[in-house]
């Protein structure tokens, strides 16, 4: 299994992307190639990252549709010459290491009036959601893309919410995510039982283990708890593995739903 991340050097801001609440923007790296960059100085800092990176490598492995994630690296020049005093603030608070997403030129928008997507994607896609309970792909904010008449994922920043608290994490990882009601796959999500099936099997402990580890650990220096960046990711790796152990959990809970919307 290979899901390490390139790193690489912003060189260029080149606009903000202000449909995002904490301020994303466009950006070119050394390699040539355009970012919708993830700042670890915006609203909900590093632990937005965090979800972003473990959503992402999960999907990715899991072989859904999802832009190149890559570590982008800030320096501390970068953002001086800035004339918007907010963006300016926002670049200088994140210096170091931040997160990068293949910027997909062209890309439109999914919407579930207009776009199709099959049962088979539609029930991976919500199964990912429930899993890592990202609470941010709703018929309002779809979070999804028509790139080249292909479905993509994007933003799974909301993800894992429990983080946000960090108590009671062992009972989050049971919860069968209530919020999967508002998904705006569902109605199409048919066949959720069999890609249950499938992703149970091919994740496990080790896989989990692997993108886990790979969280960068200046991203886990809290100053609102005192526990270790190897504590945090102990925390998400149980986090990960007791949810995908009672993934029936989840699974009887979006089934239900879709009950109701038949």
């Amino acid at each position: 299994m290979h899901t390490n991340l390139r790193t690489v050097n912003v060189t260029r801001y080149i606009t903000p992307l202000r449909e995002g609440g904490s301020l994303p923007a466009l950006a070119e790296a050394d390699d040539d190639f355009k970012y919708v960059l993830k700042f670890r100085g915006a609203g909900h800092g590093v632990k937005a990252l965090i979800a972003e990176f473990l959503g992402g490598q999960i999907a990715r492995f899991l072989g859904l549709p999802v832009p190149e994630l890559v570590f982008a690296t800030l320096d501390e020049a970068f953002g001086r010459t800035e004339g918007d005093e907010e963006i300016q603030d926002l670049l200088q608070g994140s210096q170091g290491l931040n997160l990068g997403l293949h910027f997909l030129s062209g890309a439109l928008t999914y919407d579930a009036a207009v776009n199709d997507c099959d049962a088979l994607l539609a029930s991976k896609i919500v199964w990912l959601d429930a899993y890592i309970t990202n609470v941010d792909r709703t018929f309002k904010n779809t979070n999804l893309l028509i790139w080249k008449k292909e479905l993509w994922l994007i933003d799974h920043g909301a993800a894992f919410y429990f983080h946000h608290s960090w108590d009671n994490w062992k009972e989050n990882a049971l919860t069968p995510f209530s919020l999967i009601k508002d998904h705006v796959l569902l109605p199409k999500a048919t066949r959720l039982e069999d890609v249950n099936n499938e992703f149970t099997s091919k994740l496990n402990d080790t896989v989990l283990r692997e993108i886990v580890n790979q969280i960068p650990e200046d991203w886990l220096l809290w100053e609102d708890q005192a526990i270790t960046p190897t504590e945090i990711k102990e925390v998400y790796f149980q986090f990960l593995s007791i949810r995908l152990a009672n993934a029936s959990v989840f699974l009887k809970q979006a089934q239900d739903v879709r009950t109701t919307l038949i």
